[in-house]
């Protein structure tokens, strides 16, 4: 049996690749299963995080929409990507994933399938834009976030820990929008 982590992991492996020149070189499965080409955003600044439903970071959730909503017509979009990598904190099925952002986050932003954001089946998408940040290490837990300029390029890449208002993610954004 093909899961949906499979199909999500398998489909960025035809498209993008860790030598892919931008984000938009990539197609992920939306959250409906659905293939998405990241070119869909071509032009606009993007802020990438792997999420999770049962973190102590979950609460990011609500942030990353204010986030969403504030700089949206500005030209930014926040893309999710939820991973169950760390501590089994995603442990349901994109539709449970979908269904828990909505009801109790209200959740706007673009959700993705489940991948896996570190280790040997880590997503394409990931190992590219941990190449891109210039970084050696891993992931290091769950809503660690990328930002990722109008020219598909990464910009920065911050720690799990850091809430996406924090100053430096919002000044960092603002330059990006600009």
């Amino acid at each position: 049996m093909v899961t949906t982590l499979a199909i999500a992991s398998l489909m960025a492996m035809k498209v993008g690749t860790p030598m892919a020149g931008s984000i938009y070189d990539f197609t992920m499965a939306n959250i409906e299963g659905k293939p998405t080409s990241l070119k869909k955003y071509k032009g606009k600044v993007l802020l990438v995080v792997n999420v999770a439903s049962r973190c102590g970071n979950t609460p990011q959730y609500e942030q990353l929409e204010a986030i969403y909503e504030k700089y949206q017509k500005q030209g930014l979009v926040v893309l999710g990507f939820p991973a169950n990598n760390f501590g089994a904190q995603e442990p349901g099925s994109n539709e449970e994933i979908k269904t828990f952002c909505t009801a109790k986050y209200n959740v706007k932003f673009p959700m993705f399938s489940k991948i896996s954001v570190k280790g040997e089946d880590i997503a394409p998408l990931y190992k590219w834009l941990l190449a891109q940040s210039n970084s050696t290490t891993d992931i290091d837990w769950n809503f660690a976030k990328f930002l990722v300029g109008k020219d598909g390029s990464t910009i920065k890449r911050y720690s799990s820990r850091l809430k996406p208002d924090n100053a430096t993610i919002v000044t960092d954004l603002e330059a990006a929008l600009k």
